[in-house]
């Protein structure tokens, strides 16, 4: 089994870390916005078998220094640009976790010819569903309220309430998270939507869910599958929102059938 190493690397004058395994193509995983690139660390384990994966904690996720100001997910592309820029990479695969795969959207969208292929893994960025405890978090008057603990408690209320499988692990929300939250949802809806800009994506792309997911339903993939030139839709019916962690080995394959 490979080692997994714990780098940090100066982006823009900020600490930037990041864990890496592995020989082969490049890899990249993106995590979502209630973890950080431990999130993905039983993957990396499995898919360094055959990839050379990097995994980064995205400005203000691990320890990561944070961006200046609020900043979004445009921006959060662009450190992956930069990210990968530094490291070399011309050409990779690209997977995305919830935010994450919000940002790997959008880089697909700005940086076209760098992605070999792309996996979205219950992915926001594709429509407008979105679950009631992430709407409610990005409420700014909310947030000013009740402080930071906001994201922690409203998470804990959501899996005691069966919102989110029992079986998942659940990671605290974290205050950049909050401020980025603004910008993902309303509280009505997701607000940052990639949808009609999918046909323009000729990247082959998977997208991967599970049929329980209580926060980005799975009706969100099977419309947007639809609308994507090049892609195909793998659905693990009893799983939720963190199928990469659920279905770790069938997770493992599908990604190695897809890639390559």
């Amino acid at each position: 089994m490979n080692t997994i190493e714990s780098k940090t690397i100066k982006i823009d004058g900020r600490n930037v870390h990041y864990y890496t395994a592995g020989e082969g193509e490049p890899l990249v995983v993106i995590h979502g916005g209630a973890g950080d690139a431990r999130s993905w660390w039983g993957n990396i384990e499995d898919l360094s078998q055959k990839y050379h994966v990097y995994a980064p904690d995205l400005p203000g996720y691990g320890t990561s220094q944070p961006l200046d100001g609020n900043y979004y997910i445009p921006e959060l592309s662009d450190f992956v640009n930069k990210f990968t820029k530094f490291l070399h990479l011309k050409q990779f695969n690209l997977i995305g976790h919830s935010m994450g795969g919000g940002i790997a959207l959008n880089f697909a969208l700005k940086f076209p010819s760098k992605i070999k292929k792309l996996i979205l893994v219950s992915s926001l960025g594709l429509g407008k569903e979105i679950a009631l405890w992430l709407r409610f978090v990005s409420i700014p008057t909310v947030v000013k309220a009740l402080g930071w603990l906001v994201g922690s408690v409203i998470q804990f209320l959501g899996w005691m309430l069966g919102q989110s499988n029992p079986f998942e692990l659940v990671m605290p929300i974290t205050p950049v998270f909050v401020r980025i939250g603004s910008s993902i949802a309303n509280k009505h809806e997701q607000s940052f939507i990639l949808e009609k800009y999918l046909p323009k994506i000729k990247t082959p792309t998977m997208l991967i869910w599970g049929g329980r997911d209580p926060v980005v339903p799975v009706k969100t993939a099977y419309r947007a599958v639809k609308e994507l030139p090049n892609a195909r839709l793998m659905v693990f019916k009893r799983s939720g929102h963190n199928v990469h962690r659920e279905q770790k080995k069938n997770f493992s394959r599908l990604v190695y059938e897809f890639l390559g």
